[in-house]
């Protein structure tokens, strides 16, 4: 199992119109993508435009899946100008 842990920073002009389009991107990747176990969105308390995502994937092959899914692509098209900032970490999970 393979994790993605994902920070955006967001433009403060964006930040409902992001969450409402990670949100449905999270959604999407559960139901259509079987290789995609978990998918959640999170944010900072304090600060409204840090958002925090951690997935988890069965494979290599699933996080390619859901990188080439129409609604991520959508998502991310639809979001670059929005996004201020963003890290991207793949973890392996479990002790191997």
């Amino acid at each position: 199992m393979l994790a993605l842990v994902v920070e955006f920073r967001i433009h403060p002009g964006h930040v409902a119109d992001f969450a409402a389009a990670i949100a449905e991107n999270a959604r999407a990747s559960l139901a259509h993508e079987p290789g995609c176990r978990r998918f959640d969105v999170c944010r900072d308390p304090a600060d409204a435009g840090l958002f925090f995502l951690y997935e988890l994937y069965d494979d290599e092959a699933a996080i390619q899946a859901h990188l080439q899914s129409a609604h991520f692509r959508g998502m991310d098209q639809a979001t670059a100008g929005w996004v201020q900032g963003k890290t991207v970490r793949r973890l392996v999970c479990g002790a191997d």
